[in-house]
């Protein structure tokens, strides 16, 4: 019986773990690229001995060349900013934009505890008013301090949601109709073709219009700035989807379709089997572009009705002419950019998790 060579068997062993250990690394790859740190698994890996060399330039051009590029346009930034003289002073560079972030997030704070002070205030006058036995007077009296930068960022976050989720509800649907159906797909296509090129702006007046008609009072469950906003956004957003859900039903095998014939497939059997699993990539794509152009349009409409959100913010520093104003601004353009970058990772985080696409 020949024995065993313990040396060779642990080596063996730890060869085994190692393969174990990177197979896990390219797994977990994937989801590094949806959240933007694809640098992370290259990195393990050259840390670990697995081509250290080529790892690491695979950590450069993801890491490196990104970090480098920002340097650089900061550099540029800094430089050039101060030589553009405007009505206002000259154009802020990087440290001034970044002290008045600092800046809107202590007035931030500071709003806060106003209405925190302002609750409890009113929570004491209600108790009081209990104990006395005048419940009756009790009131739930709104704040109506002005709202901290977060607030506005949250209220066009939520905004552009609404309206994203009504134009894919109204979006998907009428792309499956026109991509198993000619005859739909003749009647959306005119439609299509007219509406996809309309400004916000120009749909901005309109929808303001039919809100304040059909929507009477200010009480109910949305404001009507919410609305206008949310239904701008849902008329500008839902081209995208529509027509990217039409042509992913269209370029299904026609063989599966025939299949579903055979096998007698009612039509919500031959959608959810058959269609959706399909579709699902392109559909997604349309998705993304969608939460895209709502957000752009979002910050418009926001800006042109002076609705409450980012748009506003930006509209009422310009108006406002100090000399914070123009780095404001910037801080409200960063803003608007990293969290529309954040938005279309959300997008691709659920493409990938649903349709298990590795595109970056």
């Amino acid at each position: 019986m020949t024995a065993v060579d313990p040396a060779h068997l642990a080596a063996k062993q730890r060869e085994a773990r190692r393969a174990i250990w990177f197979t896990r690394i390219n797994k977990a790859d994937a989801w590094f690229s949806v959240l933007g740190l694809a640098w992370i698994a290259p990195l393990i890996k050259a840390l670990a001995g697995d081509n250290p060399r080529g790892q690491l330039k695979d950590v450069w051009r993801l890491l490196g060349v990104p970090l480098l590029s920002i340097v650089v346009f900061l550099m540029l930034w800094s430089t050039l900013a101060p030589k553009v003289v405007t009505s206002l002073g000259a154009i802020p560079g990087p440290v001034a934009v970044w002290t008045e972030a600092k800046g809107l997030h202590h007035d931030a704070t500071v709003k806060w505890e106003k209405q925190a002070k302002f609750d409890e205030r009113l929570e004491q006058r209600n108790q009081r008013l209990i104990d006395a036995g005048r419940a009756s007077e009790v009131k739930d009296i709104a704040y109506t301090g002005s709202p901290t930068y977060y607030g506005q960022i949250w209220t066009s976050i939520k905004t552009v949601f609404f309206g994203f989720l009504i134009a894919s509800a109204i979006a998907i649907p009428l792309g499956i109709a026109a991509g198993l159906s000619p005859t739909a797909n003749a009647a959306l296509n005119p439609l299509i073709q007219i509406f996809k090129p309309v400004s916000p702006l120009a749909w901005l007046p309109i929808v303001t219009m039919v809100v304040s008609a059909v929507y009477a009072t200010n009480d109910g469950l949305f404001s009507k700035s919410f609305l206008v906003s949310a239904i701008t956004v849902t008329l500008c957003s839902l081209w995208p989807t529509l027509i990217n859900t039409s042509l992913g039903v269209a370029s299904i095998d026609r063989d599966l379709i025939s299949v579903s014939r055979v096998l007698k497939m009612n039509t919500y059997t031959k959608i959810t089997k058959l269609v959706l699993p399909s579709a699902l990539p392109l559909i997604f794509t349309g998705l993304r572009l969608s939460l895209g152009v709502g957000w752009m349009v979002l910050i418009a409409a926001e800006m042109l009705a002076q609705n409450p959100g980012l748009g506003k913010f930006v509209w009422d520093e310009f108006q406002n002419g100090s000399s914070q104003s123009l780095a404001r601004i910037i801080v409200a353009v960063l803003t608007i950019g990293i969290i529309g970058f954040l938005l279309d990772r959300v997008m691709f985080a659920m493409q990938s998790f649903f349709t298990f696409s590795a595109q970056r």
